[in-house]
């Protein structure tokens, strides 16, 4: 499969709440996983499907999705890039937020070896 193919399968995934199965179809089993920066939960580089699957996990439990965009994928050789603008509720502090990022894909053998976050921490 094209790079743009498999960023357009992601992307159905995503919009559908399948990520888990976004991440098991689409995801080498040694994938890395980078961060804009370290949280105080989880190291700024995940590695392997496993940590990935955890890390988005987390992330769910944690977090209400109360609406989000997504476009993309933007191809780049062996890479895809996607813009993410969630709206969302920290579970334990209520607090609700709007969240924009950039992730960029690698793909490597018809699976995602790597993904890289791009955001601001800045209010």
């Amino acid at each position: 499969m094209s790079v743009m193919e498999i960023g357009k399968e992601l992307v159905v995934l995503c919009q559908q709440g399948k990520n888990l199965e976004a991440i098991e179809k689409w995801y080498h089993p040694d994938v890395v996983s980078v961060e804009a920066c370290a949280m105080p939960e989880m190291e700024q580089i995940q590695r392997g499907i496993e940590a990935i699957k955890k890390k988005n996990k987390w992330w769910f439990e944690n977090y209400e999705v109360r609406s989000g965009e997504l476009r993309g994928p933007f191809p780049h050789g062996d890479r895809f890039a996607l813009w993410f603008k969630t709206d969302v509720t920290c579970k334990q502090t209520k607090q609700r937020m709007t969240l924009e990022q950039v992730a960029l894909y690698t793909v490597e053998n018809d699976k995602i070896t790597k993904e890289e976050f791009f955001y601001s921490m800045e209010g």
